[in-house]
């Protein structure tokens, strides 16, 4: 199985859940990889650690995605890997619900959600994002 820790989703990632006709709730599992130090792109001068760039992100999220009726689920450290093998464990897990997604994709790519991911692109060495929804 290949791994591959991303900052972005590829085009046709995003459009998958562009397409999606749900009108049910997803969650995301968002498993996170942090920098050392954070690393901002317009090459401003920064103490931050990558979780505390990752943290002002992440605050202002969940006031975004809890007004457009989401909710953050649970956050937590990843400790180890008791089953299955990856070559670098991941720092944290979260799960944000979203109330669709249409709902995701119109927070994800709107002007508010660009201008806080300067945080997280700065925190971030990558993610993985996995859309899942009950049955």
């Amino acid at each position: 199985m290949k791994v591959e820790n991303a900052l972005y989703p590829l085009t046709d990632q995003i459009e998958t859940l562009r397409k999606d006709p749900s009108t049910k709730p997803i969650v995301m599992l968002n498993l996170l990889k942090f920098r050392l130090k954070a690393q901002y792109a317009d090459g401003r001068k920064s103490d931050l650690t990558g979780p505390q760039a990752y943290g002002i992100y992440a605050d202002a999220m969940r006031r975004i995605v809890e007004r457009e009726g989401g909710k953050f689920l649970f956050a937590g450290d990843i400790k180890y890997l008791p089953v299955g093998e990856v070559e670098n464990l991941w720092d944290i897990v979260g799960l944000v619900e979203y109330p669709s997604p249409a709902a995701f994709v119109k927070i994800a790519t709107s002007p508010e959600v660009a201008e806080i991911g300067v945080h997280r692109a700065a925190s971030l060495e990558g993610q993985l994002l996995i859309c899942v929804s009950q049955r």
